[in-house]
């Protein structure tokens, strides 16, 4: 059943993504033709909307692989996987090195991104996250001034079984757990002051 409605909240994710993007980048292409008709771009205004519209991009980007439906062959490169996450991470206090050489497939990645959005969830001061290959697995560490380690969320990753009471914030820590058994993977957590490991094999 946790399988299954990992599916359905993938479906559901791909299917929110799809239709937003189109709407967000309809403003970006507005912002683009003022700018080529001599609209000055820098008021304080379209810069503001400048921005929101960069970040929701670079948001609904990296949701979509790492929340949206992922099936199939479909390779993800480290130039195009390193971007999702520069562009994420741009103008907050988290950095994030995807350190990776080989493309992999979307599956895979799906996990390494959820991963991230995980450590990201135990550095609420930010802090930098590293994505490294493993033997067959993915190795990402999160570092920071101060790590904000909530044993009952944490604990899903390596027994998924009864949902804690959760926040629209924290939904990745169950998808992640119920992917990762789907796709007969093991996800070691270990967790200090000041870093967090997740092994995935």
């Amino acid at each position: 059943m946790q399988q299954h409605n990992a599916k359905l909240a993938t479906l559901v994710a791909s299917r929110l993504c799809h239709d937003l993007v189109s709407p967000v980048g309809a403003i970006a292409n507005g912002l683009e033709l003022l700018a080529l008709s001599g609209t000055q771009l820098d008021t304080p205004e379209l810069t503001l909307v400048d921005d929101s519209c960069r970040a929701a991009r670079a948001r609904l980007s990296l949701f979509r692989v790492a929340f949206g439906h992922a099936e199939g062959e479909q390779m993800i490169g480290p130039p195009e996987a390193a971007r999702l996450l520069r562009d994420y991470c741009e103008g907050g206090r988290l950095s994030c090195d995807w350190r990776r050489q080989s493309a992999a497939p979307r599956p895979e990645v799906q996990l390494a991104l959820l991963a991230v959005l995980c450590c990201e969830s135990a550095l609420p001061l930010g802090g930098r996250i590293e994505v490294e290959e493993l033997n067959q697995g993915w190795r990402i560490t999160g570092t920071g001034k101060r790590i904000a380690h909530d044993a009952a969320l944490w604990s899903l990753l390596g027994h998924p079984g009864k949902l804690p009471a959760l926040t629209g914030a924290q939904v990745h820590f169950p998808i992640f757990a119920a992917l990762a058994e789907e796709r007969g993977r093991n996800i070691e957590v270990t967790a200090g002051e000041a870093a967090v490991t997740i092994e995935i094999n």
